[in-house]
């Protein structure tokens, strides 16, 4: 490459012309170019490290304040201080043009014949090739690159004799290749979180920096500015610096201003991101970026489905299709302002907070709703994927405590009383009944006792302690939402007959059966005058009186009635509707239960598969349908009923109703098989195989 251009001044007549050199003086080795930032103090040493030594090519990528130039500057001063190692440079190379100078000044100290006024360009690409040709050991050390297009054509070569560590945010395909490697850099482990707290904050209790640590997601720059903000303050303990970080102040409210920043930071948390932000918002599709990371940071940090921001009420609020939000995705990703795989995303807390904080007052409620829309689109009709509704569940936890009270702004969202049924179906129940009662108390202070939604929330935990065993308790809530329903709402509003059938069910479960088809006769007049004939909760009804007929004798009256409530769920609610599934359960025990065994089993064979298809195999309904196949197989599958109770057990938990059923039944079971006896066993209502008859309506909204 030809570097030598205009090397000196030309003098005579013309003809003959003599170059005059500037004279050259011999280069004094190891050269050190640039500032390197001081190692911070009580600097953790990290894993990433080790990754740092031997290798050519390095490539840092990770979130603004993960510690990425301090991983860099800890390697680079080690090697400045080594003489064996004869150039290191060190450039911030925010820009093509800083990087470009760096290069030109690193030429001027070892290239002693360079010509004077010879521009930058040439500078820069002169010491590119002799870093390509010399023999000496060296380092570059490229900081905080914004755009990998600044480094094209300037990488420095791969020899081995040198070596590149480059610093950004960035984490873009054109930045790994062959020779050099990508290092993702993360936050701080716990265990590295909670040294550096003990070391800045020497005294304080140990749980306390634990769990400080946690609050701020590990995050070693924010970890630095809050310790800074804390020490500044003599009278600030850590846990009232927590109770300060927890309600609600914005993150300037809880971390050094600007000019009392540690370690020689050059901005705060927030601003630390905020250029990240506006170069994802500059990447194609321009301009959406900034809008998706606002929903985004009123979800789940530790992972929100992709399908919730891909939503039809999304796109809409967007004017974008589903192609260009998974473009804006990638440029978030692409900048490490998320973390994304095919089905999840994944952002700091404190990035979300940081969002959350630039998010007027007035938008907060509607993107809230958005959110919580989207995340009711995102679930599945039918629990089909437990993940998936758990990391719906969480999501939805996450924006209703980023964004309360606007969930409930002018009544209760579904989405909250959504995810607490989800909670139920997957055989939480406790977490349920727990998750109902803390929702009945935020749903009785913003709307008052009276309100449906307050009444809602006490219908769901009545429910969820029926499902749980608790029959006593949930009879007398149910006892009081009847009477609060019928004052509030009226005698005949949907959700007061609702409460009535529950409460004649848990009232006949627990004990008090003298009443119970009566009380559903009454309750099946009233749906039949008011909702009339077809409506699915009259059929509903209909299933729940034929049940309890049973107790009281004629089973083959029963059967009848029981196909021709098969037969209404079918016309009515459709095939794959979760009654309909509990119809033809009931239907199949009552014929085995009078001897029609083969029939039985054709039925029970088919309800397996059917659930199976909709609803999956781990859902809690399709597990209670194996159990009821296998249970009417008889002594002879016990090993069947085995393979259902460890199903029960990874889904359901150790202390789940149906996981106790089927215990006993197993001991049941063997003992008759020990004995000797043949055929069914004949007490299989103890057993609660039929218990499914009879059921309370878990639905929390009116009447749909």
């Amino acid at each position: 490459m030809e570097v030598r251009d205009n090397l000196g001044v030309q003098v005579g007549d013309g003809n003959t012309q003599h170059v005059h050199l500037p004279p050259v003086t011999p280069v004094t080795w190891p050269v050190r170019v640039g500032v390197l930032p001081p190692v911070a103090d009580r600097y953790q040493r990290r894993a990433a490290e080790s990754e740092l030594a031997g290798m050519s090519g390095i490539v840092l990528s990770g979130l603004g304040g993960v510690g990425k130039s301090q991983l860099a500057a800890r390697h680079a001063h080690a090697v400045w201080r080594d003489e064996s190692v004869d150039l290191v440079v060190w450039l911030a190379a925010v820009t093509r043009t800083a990087v470009i100078s760096g290069y030109a000044e690193a030429a001027g100290r070892v290239l002693r014949d360079l010509a004077p006024g010879i521009s930058p360009e040439h500078a820069a690409a002169a010491f590119q090739t002799w870093l390509s040709s010399t023999g000496r050991r060296w380092l570059i050390v490229l900081d905080d690159v914004q755009d990998p297009a600044d480094l094209k054509g300037l990488w420095p070569p791969n020899t081995p004799t040198g070596q590149v560590v480059v610093t950004t945010r960035r984490r873009d395909a054109a930045l790994s290749r062959d020779d050099r490697r990508l290092i993702e850099v993360g936050v701080f482990t716990e265990a590295e979180s909670l040294a550096y707290l003990t070391a800045k904050l020497p005294g304080r209790d140990t749980e306390h920096l634990r769990a400080l640590a946690s609050d701020l997601g590990h995050l070693p720059l924010a970890l630095a500015q809050a310790t800074a903000f804390i020490a500044d303050k003599p009278l600030l303990t850590v846990a009232d610096y927590r109770k300060r970080l927890a309600d609600r102040r914005t993150l300037a409210q809880v971390l050094p201003a600007a000019g009392e920043l540690p370690d020689e930071h050059q901005a705060t948390v927030a601003a630390t991101w905020s250029l990240s932000i506006e170069r994802a918002d500059a990447l194609r599709p321009e301009g959406l970026a900034r809008p998706l990371l606002e929903i985004i940071s009123l979800l789940d940090p530790a992972g929100t489905p992709v399908a919730v921001v891909t939503r039809a009420n999304v796109l809409a609020h967007l004017d974008v299709d589903a192609d260009a939000v998974g473009d804006a995705l990638g440029c978030l990703h692409r900048l490490s302002l998320i973390t994304l795989d095919t089905s999840t995303i994944q952002a700091h807390a404190l990035l979300q907070r940081a969002v959350r904080d630039t998010i007027e007052p007035e938008r907060l409620t509607p993107l809230a709703h958005l959110a919580a829309n989207a995340l009711l689109l995102a679930w599945p009709a039918h629990a089909t994927d437990s993940a998936l509704a758990a990391a719906l569940r969480s999501a939805t936890n996450a924006l209703h405590s980023h964004t309360s009270p606007a969930l409930w702004e002018p009544e209760g969202h579904a989405v909250l009383l959504h995810a607490g049924r989800s909670l139920g179906d997957a055989g939480l129940l406790a977490e349920a009944i727990d998750y109902f009662r803390d929702l009945r108390r935020q749903a009785e202070h913003h709307l008052g006792p009276d309100h449906h939604d307050s009444l809602h929330t006490r219908n769901a935990i009545a429910y969820w302690s029926g499902q749980a065993g608790h029959h006593v308790e949930a009879a007398a809530e149910y006892e009081r939402v009847v009477a609060d329903s019928a004052r509030v709402l009226g005698p005949d509003h949907p959700n007061t007959l609702t409460a009535r059938n529950n409460l004649a069910n848990r009232r006949a479960v627990a004990g008090d059966t003298a009443n119970t088809v009566a009380e559903f006769e009454q309750l099946l007049a009233d749906r039949l005058r008011v909702l009339g004939a077809d409506h699915p909760d009259t059929v509903f009804t209909r299933n729940n009186l034929a049940g309890w007929r049973i107790e009281s004798g004629g089973r083959a009256e029963a059967i009848a009635e029981f196909e021709r409530v098969v037969a209404d769920h079918l016309r009515v609610i459709g095939p794959d509707h979760p009654r309909t599934f509990l119809a033809r359960h009931n239907l199949a025990c009552l014929r085995a239960e009078t001897g029609d065994y083969a029939r039985a089993m054709v039925e029970l064979e088919q309800l397996l598969h059917d659930r199976r298809r909709v609803q999956g195999p781990d859902h809690p309904g399709t597990l209670a349908a194996h159990y009821t196949l296998a249970f009417w197989r008889g002594p002879v599958a016990i090993t069947e009923l085995q393979a259902v109770l460890a199903d029960q057990l990874r889904v359901l938990g150790p202390a789940h109703p149906d996981v106790v059923l089927t215990r006993r039944s197993i001991q049941v079971l063997s003992d008759l098989a020990q004995d000797g006896l043949e055929g069914k066993l004949g007490g299989a209502d103890e057993l609660g195989v039929t218990a499914e008859g009879r059921r309370d309506d878990p639905r929390p909204a009116d009447g749909t």
